[in-house]
């Protein structure tokens, strides 16, 4: 009986062992009954509802957020890397083949790309002459966009948290769970929107349940959240680095 109950100790050290071997060299859990939640902030036991309610609410709270990955829209494809917070945000965007840099601070955005941005369309002859100077002395300022000016709007936008939050975080579709998963080293559950054809969104089981990545609907892009809460300095730049054109930017 003594070697017995030796044997079926060893057998059970042995198979606990392999349990966590597997464990440790792949993420997973579930060996015998370990709970696949323990040490998470327990979003996973939620329907996907209520976890896509609950990241929403997270976002919308935190004070700071990095954004960056690429967004298809009205035929374009953006490639964004922003900061953003409540008063407004910094950072590039590219689109087309030309990259400008964006900064917002409470009501004043400012633009600063290079010459060939500016002078894109410029006639031809005196004119386009005076075009492409008028380029040059743009050429690494940052311009500041009247809050009249059509493209104020469209450029703000990026710089909004509320507004690019609001609009991007959303699933279309029926939604439900698709497992665990991981977003650069971080565990997450990931929801769906009509079995991913709507879109997919990997949520952070540990700490805060922020959104870590979002695959848009349709192809529309890729979003990868990271900095949340993390403040970053926001200031206008400096004057002898602004170009102010007044009610009305240059016409490209």
């Amino acid at each position: 009986m003594t070697a017995m109950r030796q044997g079926r100790m060893r057998r059970t050290t042995l198979v606990s062992a392999m349990c966590a071997l597997v464990v440790a060299g792949t993420g997973l859990t579930g060996c015998g009954s370990e709970d696949p939640d323990a040490g998470t902030n327990g979003v996973g036991k939620l329907s996907a509802e209520k976890i896509q309610a609950t990241t929403r609410t997270a976002a919308e709270s935190a004070k700071a957020v990095r954004l960056s990955g690429t967004v298809v829209a009205g035929g374009s494809t953006y490639k964004l890397d922003m900061r953003l917070k409540a008063d407004g945000g910094t950072g590039s965007v590219s689109a087309e083949g030309a990259t400008f840099e964006l900064l917002r601070v409470g009501e004043k955005l400012f633009l600063m790309a290079d010459a060939e941005f500016w002078s894109h369309g410029g006639g031809e002859g005196e004119g386009g002459e005076s075009d492409a100077a008028a380029a040059d002395k743009l050429d690494g300022k940052f311009v500041k966009v009247p809050e009249g000016d059509p493209s104020y709007k469209r450029f703000s936008g990026f710089t909004d948290k509320d507004v690019l939050l609001g609009s991007l975080l959303t699933l279309h579709g029926a939604l439900a769970t698709d497992g665990r998963h991981e977003e650069s080293g971080v565990r997450t559950v990931r929801i769906t929107g009509d079995k991913g054809s709507g879109g997919t969104l990997d949520v952070s089981l540990e700490g805060r349940p922020y959104p870590l990545r979002l695959v848009r609907a349709g192809g529309a892009g890729t979003l990868t959240f990271s900095d949340w809460g993390k403040d970053f300095p926001l200031e206008p730049p400096a004057k002898d680095k602004t170009v102010d054109y007044g009610q009305q930017l240059p016409t490209s």
